[in-house]
């Protein structure tokens, strides 16, 4: 088993390749429009999905920031064409076709009854859905329910959206087609192409497909971070085992620093070269696959951070969906905003300079045709910014956004 001492250049080099590997060190890493995105979900493995719409939702704006002529209804069609599905990854998210045999554990867990997505399920109700699918073919929650939700959001449904929820984190429905936040439902034999392997991984299969996976789309990983927020000691043990015979037959090494812990990667990830990077901006989703965990994030680039949308408004520093902000690489600051989009207008409520000796020469002009871009995509053409930290960059800032 070897370990690798890192010093300062190995940790640079660690941030660009972690970059590189997310696709976000060039232009259309992935290529451009339908393809590029399929090939961008194939390579990250997961888009998270959220329901937040401040700006761009998660899964939309993670693509807008790897893939030209990204479009939302892109999404929509991959699905429509099985080229992707619904599952939970981590979270709500879409992945690639292929990976479906890799849900079926978590289906099977909660079908057993292993695992709860909600108590007490009303099995009767779940029975009678089922039926009326098999006899009339895809099913949307609003296709059964009448009146009005409650106020509240996500988790206030009423009882057959439960059930449809229930039959399909379960396994027994798949999502076949969106519109908008809108799900139709259908039976996954319907749904997945007929070349898919449906069959039950064991443990050791789905460690390997995990580890793969995360050095396919991050270079290197933490062993906590292979099996991200999944939370089955069966699979972590697999991991842990497949992890130690790679390491003994030097598949891997350790990389080790007290500046950014230790990392499993493979044995020549140093010997590469320092992968170019564009002096350009950007402006990151809080759930990009890039800052998802957290923990990583810390302890390669520096940047504590927190999504505050689920922080008391008394508690907040940064606003409620700040977004990180990345130059070259380094992330340099973050920005809370928000798209006025019946005005046309992109607010900027805030925008934190939070790294040292910037050379604004070079980061505002990035920052002006990231911002216009990143107003583009929400279909807006307007920007506004309200406030600047440090203060006295405000006008400065201003300066470089006039006509």
């Amino acid at each position: 088993m070897l370990t690798v001492d890192l010093n300062s250049r190995d940790l640079r080099k660690l941030r660009r390749i972690a970059l590189q590997k997310q696709g976000l060190t060039s232009n259309s890493p992935f290529g451009r429009g339908l393809a590029g995105t399929e090939t961008a979900i194939a390579h990250l493995g997961y888009v998270q999905v959220d329901t937040i719409s401040v700006v761009a939702r998660a899964h939309h704006h993670v693509l807008h920031s790897r893939v030209a002529n990204y479009q939302p209804a892109m999404l929509d069609q991959l699905l429509k064409n099985r080229r992707v599905f619904e599952y939970w990854s981590h979270a709500a998210a879409f992945l690639p076709i292929a990976a479906y045999r890799y849900s079926l554990p978590y289906k099977h867990a909660i079908k057993s009854g292993k695992r709860h997505w909600f108590k007490n399920p009303d099995y009767k109700l779940m029975d009678q859905l089922m039926e009326r699918v098999r006899a009339e073919g895809p099913l949307r929650s609003r296709d059964i329910e009448s009146g009005k939700t409650k106020a509240g959001g996500w988790w206030e449904w009423k009882p057959a959206k439960r059930a449809l929820e229930q039959l399909y984190f379960q396994g027994d429905l798949m999502v076949c087609e969106r519109q908008g936040f809108q799900k139709a439902y259908d039976l996954p034999e319907r749904v997945l192409p007929a070349d898919i392997d449906t069959t039950v991984p064991t443990f050791s299969e789905y460690a390997a497909y995990l580890l793969d996976q995360q050095l396919a789309c991050h270079g290197f990983v933490s062993l906590k971070g292979i099996t991200y927020q999944r939370r089955d000691d069966q699979l972590r043990k697999a991991t842990k085992q497949l992890v130690e015979e790679r390491l003994a037959d030097g598949r891997l090494i350790w990389l080790k620093s007290e500046a950014c812990g230790s990392y499993l990667a493979p044995p020549d990830l140093l010997d590469r070269s320092l992968p170019r990077i564009a002096p350009q901006a950007r402006i990151l989703s809080p759930f990009d696959n890039c800052v998802i965990q957290r923990d990583r994030l810390m302890d390669l680039f520096g940047f504590d951070y927190q999504i505050e949308c689920y922080v008391p408004q008394a508690k907040r520093k940064f606003g409620y969906f700040c977004l990180p902000l990345l130059f070259q690489d380094q992330f340099i600051g973050r920005l809370d905003c928000k798209a006025h989009r019946k005005q046309a207008w992109l607010e900027v409520k805030s925008l934190y300079f939070e790294a040292t000796n910037l050379d604004l020469d070079r980061v505002l002009p990035a920052l002006v045709t990231c911002l216009r871009a990143f107003a583009a995509f929400q279909d807006v053409d307007r920007i506004s910014i309200t406030q600047v930290f440090p203060n006295k960059l405000t006008q400065t800032v201003r300066h470089h956004f006039e006509p």
